[in-house]
């Protein structure tokens, strides 16, 4: 039952000293809102959604709109069957909470068994989604999803929070459609109605053994001169129209069949402080740990990624076609079969002002760095640090430009630490006549190279990867505006000369 508070009731508290003004206004101004229970395994004779008496099914959850300020929680410890499918929208002030209840040790579980889609928030607002364990194992192959947030020719949504969720075992296809198999898909549709997210925050969630995808967006409102014939016109025929307000944080990923994350249609996103273990395990299509197509301005950093299963891509990031200023900083990728960066327009599509700064790189296999054909202007990868032991890779950059001549690649490589324990590798593929070096430091390698600059003596890498006292990487590199004014460690990064590789500090003895 929703609880008013009267005209009358809120004068007799003022007068009596119980209610300041400033929270009379604020009783006025939020709804208090509603609270629905729904305990699968409760007995359903004389359901209401009260505490008491809860809904026993998906159904009845569904059948009831709900409003700013309600809650929808499900009991710890029950499994409710099929799709979550709430109506309703809740508000700026009162948001629409779906989460759980109850003091059991095991979360409240929702169970797909082959739904497309277990929880599918479409065309609504102001939605929290909290604390409950989601799987969708039956029928495996088909598409489906754990989440599915959607919207179809609605405009803007905004207010969504998606967090605290136990995502496990989503065994849906192969495909990279406007649908999809994920954990959690972000999906824009239609094409009468300009629609977008605006204000997504994605964190604290845990997503385990997942065909195919982790986190991914997708929207049919993409198109633009910047990504060429990468997508069909009349698959996408909207104008590119950004999700903003984006952040994905504080994840954990594990043993995903093909992409960690995919952010696509969106500017702005800040990817951070996210652990992926295990990417492009079971997928025979392309896939990245983390990967930007179509977007502005994006931010990935502080991310651990690793265990890239394969040579298929599977590299730790990317800036695929039609992505613009991407920023990978501060991450740590290592253990990739793939190798650590793609850069990868194709099919008319531009990638445009790509920085890659302050990572560390460790064992990342097959290549450091991949291009593709087609343009890429203004990428600048420096000061990161590169170490190689227990996998050398064949290329520091393999570039698979068809026609090096017809190809405008801008890729200056600079202030890099390269550390190799092994023996071989390390070779360039097809380097095009935009790819420049210069005050790198390379140790333990012998190949050829276009004009590197820089250090060939011993960096004196420590294993935390900082350098050593004496190294001659200390104040040797060259100077970079806009550098981020941090390093890989967090020290400042000082005016003057820098070092090489991306720890910025004094050496250490």
């Amino acid at each position: 039952m929703r609880h008013r508070v009267t005209a009358a009731a809120l004068a007799a508290l003022t007068a009596a000293g119980g209610l300041t003004v400033a929270s009379q206004t604020a009783a006025q101004a939020a709804p208090a809102g509603r609270t629905f229970h729904v305990d699968c395994a409760a007995d359903p004779a004389g359901a209401t959604g009260s505490k008491q008496h809860p809904w026993t099914s998906l159904a009845e959850a569904n059948a009831h709109t709900y409003g700013p300020g309600d809650r929808l929680l499900f009991k710890r410890g029950a499994t409710c069957t099929g799709t979550l499918a709430p109506t309703g929208t809740g508000s700026a002030r009162a948001p629409f909470t779906i989460a759980d209840y109850g003091n059991g040790p095991a979360r409240a579980r929702l169970d797909g068994a082959g739904a497309h889609d277990v929880v599918l928030l479409s065309n609504t607002q102001y939605v929290h989604l909290k604390a409950l364990e989601i799987t969708n194992a039956d029928n495996p192959g088909s598409e489906r999803n754990g989440v599915r947030l959607r919207l179809t020719d609605y405009g803007v949504a905004r207010g969504f929070d998606i967090s605290g969720l136990y995502i496990h075992d989503v065994r849906g296809g192969d495909y990279k459609t406007v649908s999809g198999s994920s954990a959690i898909h972000i999906a824009v549709e239609g094409t009468a109605k300009a629609s977008w997210y605006d204000g997504l925050d994605i964190g604290n969630n845990r997503i385990e053994d997942v065909d195919r995808e982790g986190i991914y967006f997708k929207s049919t409102f993409s198109k633009r001169d910047l990504v060429g014939q990468q997508q069909d016109p009349n698959v996408y025929p909207g104008e590119w129209t950004p999700s903003t307000g984006v952040r994905i944080h504080h994840n954990t990923l594990k043993s995903l069949a093909g992409d960690g994350m995919k952010l696509d249609t969106t500017s702005g996103a800040r990817v951070d402080h996210n652990r992926v273990d295990g990417f492009q395990l079971r997928s025979p299509s392309a896939n990245a740990g983390i990967w930007t197509f179509n977007t502005d301005d994006t931010t990935v950093e502080y991310n651990e990624v690793s265990g890239g299963g394969n040579t298929h891509d599977g590299m730790s990031f990317d800036a695929d076609g039609a992505s613009r200023n991407t920023v990978f900083q501060y991450n740590y990728s290592h253990d990739n079969k793939g190798g650590f960066l793609l850069i990868c327009p194709y099919s008319g599509a531009k990638t445009i002002g790509t920085v890659a700064r302050y990572n560390v790189s460790s064992n990342d296999g097959a290549r450091l760095v991949q291009n593709c054909w087609g343009p890429i202007l203004g990428t600048e990868i420096y000061n990161n640090t590169f170490h190689n032991k227990e996998q050398i890779p064949g290329y520091l950059v393999q570039d698979d430009a068809g026609s090096p001549a017809t190809t405008q690649h801008e890729l200056a490589i600079r202030n890099n630490v390269f550390v190799s324990e092994g023996t071989g590798g390390y070779a360039f593929k097809n380097p095009t006549p935009g790819l420049s070096f210069e005050h790198n430091a390379f140790y333990g390698i012998e190949m050829t190279r276009p004009n590197p600059g820089g250090i060939t003596a011993d960096p004196k890498l420590r294993a935390d990867f900082r350098l050593g006292a004496g190294s001659p990487a200390l104040a040797a590199g060259a100077v970079i505006e806009n550098n981020g004014g941090k390093d890989y460690f967090g020290n400042r990064i000082k005016p003057g000369t820098p070092n090489i590789g991306a720890y910025a500090g004094r050496g250490v003895r």
